[in-house]
C-alpha cells in the first residue's frame, strides 16, 4: 500500500523530484559520504596507509584532548564567543526587521535594507583586512581615541579586545541578511489584526507586542533552535585571519585548534577526534533545544 502511494506520488510530482535531485546528490556526496572518514578519530591515521590500513588506537586521541592543557581554554573561548554572539547578535536582526517594518517611506526602507545587506556579501579576507586596518595603532579607531586624549593601542594584540571586535564585526556582517527571514514572517501576518487593534485604540508598541512578535514567534524559535545547534561552531575563517599567538588566550577556539593540529601539525587523527567531539556536543544541544522549544512554545524542527 505504501509502495503504491509512493509510486503514484513520484509519478504525479516527477519534475519536482527532478528539481530536488541535485540538492540530494550534493548532501549525499559532500555531507554523508565523508562521514566514513570520521573513523580516523579512532586511528593513528597515516595518509600513505589509508584509513583502513592505519593503526586502530581507540579513544587515545579523545583522552589526549581531554587531558590537554588547552582543553578548557578552547572550550571556554568557543562557548563565550558563541554565547555573546547569540545574546547580542540573535536579537539584532529581529529588532532591525521591526524597525524596517515601521518605516513609512518605501524608498528609504529599500536603501536601508541594501546598505545593511552589503556587508554579508563582502569576502572574509576583505572584512578581516578592514578590521585590521581600523584597529591598528595608527588606524581609525586609535585616531578617534587620540583625538579625545586617549592612548593608542594595538587592539588585535590585546586579548581582552578580541571578543568585542569579533562580536561587533559579526553583527555588522549578518544583521541585514538576517532580517530577510523576519521581514518575510512579518509580511505573513494578517493585516486585519492591525486594523482591529487600531480600532481598539492600541498604539504602535502594543501592536508590536501583541501582534507582530507573536506572529514572528514560530520563525524566531526555529532560528533560535538552529543557532543553539551551532553554538559550538564559531566561524574559524575570520578568527584565523585576525588572531595571533599573543591573543590565543581569548581567540583560540575548537575549530582553530583543529586547524592547527590537523593542517599545520599533520595530526589528522587527533584533530578528527576533536572535531567529532564538537559535532556530538552540537547535536546534543540541538536535540535539547528542539525538545524544550516543543514543550514551551509548541514550535520545533520535528
Amino acid at each position: 500500500m505504501l509502495a503504491t502511494r509512493l509510486g503514484k506520488d513520484l509519478l504525479r510530482n516527477k519534475w519536482l523530484y527532478v528539481l530536488m535531485l541535485p540538492v540530494l546528490l550534493y548532501y549525499i556526496l559532500f555531507h554523508y559520504v565523508p562521514m566514513y572518514g570520521a573513523i580516523i578519530a579512532f586511528k593513528q591515521f597515516i595518509p600513505s596507509k589509508g584509513i583502513l590500513g592505519s593503526e586502530w588506537v581507540g579513544l587515545k586521541h579523545f583522552e589526549s584532548f581531554f587531558s590537554s592543557i588547552y582543553f578548557f581554554r578552547v572550550i571556554k573561548n568557543t562557548i563565550l564567543l558563541s554565547f555573546f554572539n547569540l545574546l547580542i547578535g540573535f536579537p539584532a536582526p529581529i529588532l532591525l526587521a521591526l524597525l524596517l517594518n515601521e518605516l513609512k517611506s518605501s524608498i528609504f526602507r529599500r536603501i536601508t535594507q541594501t546598505i545593511t545587506y552589503m556587508p554579508h556579501f563582502i569576502t572574509l579576507v576583505v572584512v578581516a583586512g578592514i578590521i585590521r586596518y581600523f584597529t591598528l595603532s595608527d588606524g581609525l579607531l586609535n585616531d578617534v581615541i587620540a583625538f579625545f586624549g586617549g592612548e593608542r593601542i594595538s587592539f588585535l594584540q590585546q586579548p581582552g579586545s578580541f571578543r568585542p571586535i569579533y562580536i561587533i564585526s559579526e553583527i555588522w556582517q549578518q544583521i541585514g541578511w538576517g532580517t530577510i527571514i523576519y521581514l518575510a514572517a512579518i509580511s505573513g501576518i494578517d493585516q486585519q489584526q492591525y486594523e482591529a487593534a487600531k480600532i481598539d485604540g492600541a498604539n504602535k508598541l502594543q501592536q508590536i507586542t501583541h501582534i507582530t512578535l507573536p506572529g514572528m514567534l514560530p520563525t524566531i524559535m526555529i532560528m533560535l533552535i538552529l543557532a543553539l545547534g551551532n553554538i559550538m561552531n564559531v566561524g574559524f575563517e575570520k578568527i584565523i585571519l585576525l588572531y595571533s599567538a599573543s591573543i590565543y588566550e581569548t581567540a583560540d577556539v575548537i575549530s582553530t585548534y583543529v586547524y592547527r593540529k590537523g593542517i599545520l601539525e599533520f595530526n589528522y587523527g587527533y584533530s578528527a577526534a576533536v572535531g567529532l567531539f564538537n559535532s556530538v556536543i552540537n547535536f546534543g544541544i540541538l536535540l535539547l533545544a528542539n525538545y524544550f522549544s516543543k514543550r514551551v512554545s509548541k514550535n520545533s524542527l520535528w
